[in-house]
């Protein structure tokens, strides 16, 4: 994990007497997409909130860029570089798309950019422009998840945490999506690290793969090179 933009390192995550995360550690290296795969309730999301601030570990160490962030609050990781589409895609249903959008600029150096950064997004989804007046209530849910990605690409990050991205989705619309991750990817040189329980989607998609079961990591590898017999006993822990 020498050299890593992300590198969470034997961390251990409580939710009250509950032991969610035991001694994880993960490396993100720069401009790769790194899926961490694993059925419900493996900790994946655990993992993604800790990174963002939401959670706190109790033991163990979380850096980006080198610089020591478990301990810092959600709205200062998104300073540091870090944005996060999450599950469910979390839309404000009473604003309208682009005051969806303007919720992801908060920060100080989005919000100077943010004409500029607006117009990305808008070309990379013409539907958001195209219906920016518009409660975002009114969007389907494709829509709405290009709409929860352009709200997080909106404070330039380094890295972005996707969340079970697929969830609730036709597969046209999925397959459009992880097309759309690509993109952000390889052109916008945006390092991306995806929680998804659909193996093969995101073998496919990923450079790297963790998998999780039970709130450790079982496995871990560049895709091509691991067996499906040993992914599926890590998956299923046994």
């Amino acid at each position: 994990m020498a050299g890593a933009l992300l590198r969470v390192d034997k961390i251990d995550v409580f939710y009250h007497d509950f032991h969610a995360l035991w001694d994880v550690s993960i490396g993100v290296e720069e401009s790769l997409v790194v899926s961490i795969i694993g059925a419900n309730g493996a900790g994946k999301s655990t993992l993604l909130n800790a990174i963002a601030g939401v959670l706190k570990p109790s033991n163990g160490v979380i850096e980006f860029g080198g610089r020591r962030i478990n301990g810092l609050m959600p709205y200062q990781t998104v300073s540091e570089g870090i944005s996060m589409v999450p599950e469910g895609r979390r839309m404000f249903p009473r604003l309208t798309v682009l005051e969806n959008l303007e919720v992801g600029c908060y920060i100080r150096k989005a919000r100077q950019r943010k004409d500029e950064v607006l117009r990305k997004i808008y070309e990379l989804f013409p539907i958001l422009g195209e219906r920016k007046h518009q409660f975002s209530s009114t969007l389907s849910g494709g829509e709405q998840q290009m709409l929860a990605i352009g709200r997080a690409l909106m404070c330039e990050p380094k890295l972005i945490l996707f969340d079970e991205i697929s969830l609730g989705l036709a597969p046209l619309v999925i397959k459009n999506i992880y097309q759309t991750v690509r993109q952000i990817n390889s052109e916008g040189r945006i390092t991306a690290l995806l929680v998804e329980q659909d193996i093969q989607r995101s073998l496919k998609a990923a450079h790297k793969v963790y998998i999780m079961q039970s709130g450790r990591i079982r496995l871990q590898g560049i895709p091509k090179e691991l067996s499906q017999e040993d992914i599926r006993k890590a998956y299923f822990g046994l």
